[in-house]
C-alpha cells in the first residue's frame, strides 16, 4: 500500500509538472506573438525611392537635407521651390511609406500645389529614410521630424505654412501641432492616430486576439522594442485639443485602418471658423483622391483659398495696428 501511494504521488508530480510545461509554452508562444507583432510594427517594409519630381511631373526641385527638431537624426527629402512664393507646402506622408507614397498619389498632389503657387517640401520619415532607417514610433519620434521640416520651410522664406498629412502622417501632424506657432493651416487625409483602440483595431484585422491582455502585453512590450510606450503619445491630448489654425478632415467611412468617427470627434472640437471636415460615403484608407479626385481638389482648393485670404487680412491688419 505505500509503495502504491508513493508511484501514485509520482505519478501526480509528473503529470503536474507537463501540464504546468504545456502551460508555460502557450504563454510564451502567446507574449512572443505580441512581441512579433510589435517588431513588425516598428518595422515597417518601406519600398525605395522609384521616381523623382522631374521625372514624374517635370517639376524642378532640389535634394535638401535638414535635422529634426531635436537634432536627433538628418532628414533627406525634396524642395519643389515656386519663384516668389511665399506660402509652402509640407507633405507629412504615412506609414509603411516614403514621400513618394504611390498610392495616394503624391506626385499629382505636389504638382497641383505647385500649381497653386506653393513651394512644396517632400520628405521621409525615420522609418523611410533611404540611407539611415529608424524605428517608426507613432509620432514621438515623427513629429519632432515634421517640426525640422517646418523650420526648413520657414527658413526658406515661408510666411504662410500648411501640412498636408495622411494616415500616420496626419496623426503626427497634429502632435507637432500642439507645440508649433509656424503651421498656419493642415489638410488632414485618413487620420490615423496610434491609441489603444486603433492599435487593437489594426491588429484584429489580421489576427483574432482578445483584446485583453492583448493591449496590456503591446503596451509593455513597445517600450522595449521601440523605446516608446503608447502613454508617451499624446493622443488623448490631440483628441481634445480646439487648434488655432484652420484644419480640414477628410475621412472615408470605409476606412479600415483609422476608423472614421475619429476624424469625425477631432474635427468636432474645432472652433476655428475655416475648419472643416469631409466624411466621405464608401471611401477608403488614403484614397479618397483615387475614389473622388474632383470633389478633393474642389474643397483643397477652396480651404487653401480661404486660409490664404484670411492670411493676408491678418498681414493687412497687423500693419494697420503697427501705425
Amino acid at each position: 500500500m505505500p509503495k502504491l501511494s508513493l508511484q501514485m504521488i509520482r505519478f501526480k508530480h509528473i503529470v503536474v509538472a507537463l501540464l504546468l510545461s504545456v502551460f508555460f509554452f502557450f504563454v510564451f508562444c502567446f507574449i512572443s506573438l505580441h512581441g512579433y507583432i510589435a517588431w513588425v510594427l516598428s518595422n515597417p517594409t518601406v519600398a525605395p525611392l522609384y521616381s523623382n519630381p522631374a521625372l514624374a511631373k517635370g517639376l524642378q526641385y532640389e535634394d535638401i537635407t535638414f535635422p529634426a527638431l531635436d537634432g536627433s537624426r538628418t532628414m533627406q527629402g525634396w524642395y519643389i521651390p515656386v519663384e516668389g512664393a511665399t506660402k509652402t507646402i509640407v507633405f507629412s506622408h504615412g506609414y509603411g511609406a516614403n514621400r513618394e507614397e504611390s498610392w495616394v498619389p503624391m506626385y499629382d498632389l505636389a504638382h497641383y500645389a505647385h500649381s497653386l503657387n506653393f513651394n512644396v517640401v517632400m520628405f521621409d520619415y525615420g522609418f523611410a529614410s533611404q540611407d539611415n532607417r529608424d524605428i517608426a514610433t507613432g509620432g514621438k519620434k515623427e513629429s519632432q521630424q515634421l517640426l525640422g521640416a517646418i523650420k526648413f520651410a520657414k527658413e526658406r522664406g515661408a510666411e504662410q505654412i500648411v501640412v498636408w498629412g495622411f494616415s500616420m502622417g496626419a496623426g503626427t501632424a497634429l502632435q507637432a501641432g500642439l507645440t508649433t506657432e509656424d503651421v498656419d493651416a493642415m489638410i488632414l487625409d485618413s487620420t490615423f492616430l496610434l491609441e489603444p483602440d486603433t492599435l487593437y483595431h489594426n491588429i484584429k484585422q489580421n489576427i483574432d486576439l482578445p483584446r485583453q491582455p492583448s493591449l496590456e502585453i503591446m503596451e509593455l512590450l513597445f517600450p522595449v522594442l521601440n523605446g516608446t510606450g503608447l502613454n508617451q503619445i499624446p493622443y488623448a491630448k490631440v483628441k481634445s485639443e480646439d487648434y488655432p489654425f484652420p484644419i480640414l478632415f477628410m475621412h472615408g467611412t470605409q476606412d479600415d485602418k483609422a476608423p472614421y468617427p475619429i476624424a469625425e470627434e477631432l474635427a468636432a472640437n474645432q472652433t476655428h471658423p475655416l475648419s472643416d471636415s469631409w466624411i466621405v460615403e464608401n471611401s477608403h484608407h488614403e484614397l479618397l483622391f483615387r475614389e473622388h479626385p474632383r470633389e478633393y481638389l474642389r474643397r483643397v482648393s477652396a480651404f487653401l483659398g480661404n486660409v490664404h485670404l484670411a492670411g493676408l487680412e491678418e498681414i493687412k491688419q497687423s500693419e494697420t495696428a503697427s501705425k
